[in-house]
């Protein structure tokens, strides 16, 4: 799939930090309102890990300012990871991080906190990744990279579409249930249990008596 994001693949990961690094820097420091989440980001680093292209940068900040190296002496406070597609999903088709992480698109580890000011951070700039590109780098570059973001995106949903309605033809093929009988089988159990319920009180209730009786004399 990442095959399709190849304006991207095809710049080393040194150039990849230059153009990160650029855009990012640019956008937060236009904007005097995102003072306070860089502030809260001070000294914080982050290792970002594309999983498909093995590509690894590490983002962090120092004074206001955005920094993207392609190595760290260090250890980074949060860990990024996903697909091309999946930060393809994230910057240019702009769903929410929270939903990425909870469909397993996106995985975040690390301290809690700065994983929390950086979201925060990316929520307040509202980065129009394409237009910071042309902006950036040009037209032919920025529409490019753009073009195959959205192409991967389109995609990649294509394809999820495609193997739920196979796993739903395979279920229906296997004759599961639909919801309609689940639903009549568990109304059945749950009367089912209730009468064993009832059984076992009546008897409890008959042992009772039965120990209760006066005992005769052998």
């Amino acid at each position: 799939m990442s095959v399709m994001f190849l304006p991207l693949r095809l710049i080393p990961v040194p150039m990849q930090c230059v153009v990160m690094a650029s855009v990012l820097d640019l956008a937060f420091s236009r904007d005097k309102a995102l003072n306070s989440h860089l502030d809260g980001l001070n000294g914080k680093s982050f290792r970002i890990h594309v999983k498909d292209t093995g590509a690894v940068m590490y983002l962090g900040f120092k004074s206001t300012r955005t920094w993207v190296h392609p190595s760290f002496d260090g250890t980074a406070d949060v860990q990024i990871e996903a697909t091309t597609a999946g930060f393809a999903r994230m910057c240019f088709a702009k769903e929410d991080p929270d939903d990425l992480v909870f469909q397993q698109v996106l995985k975040l580890s690390g301290d809690s906190e700065a994983m929390l000011r950086f979201k925060k951070l990316l929520a307040a700039a509202d980065l129009d990744w394409e237009a910071e590109l042309r902006a950036m780098f040009g037209d032919f570059f920025g529409s490019r990279v753009a073009k195959a973001a959205h192409l991967l995106v389109a995609a990649e949903a294509k394809v999820t579409s495609a193997s739920k309605s196979m796993l739903e033809g395979c279920l229906q093929n296997m004759q599961t249930p639909d919801a309609q009988r689940l639903q009549a089988w568990q109304a059945g159990v749950e009367q089912l249990a209730h009468q064993i319920s009832k059984a076992k009180g009546k008897a409890t209730r008959l042992e009772h008596r039965v120990e209760t009786l006066p005992k005769q004399p052998l």
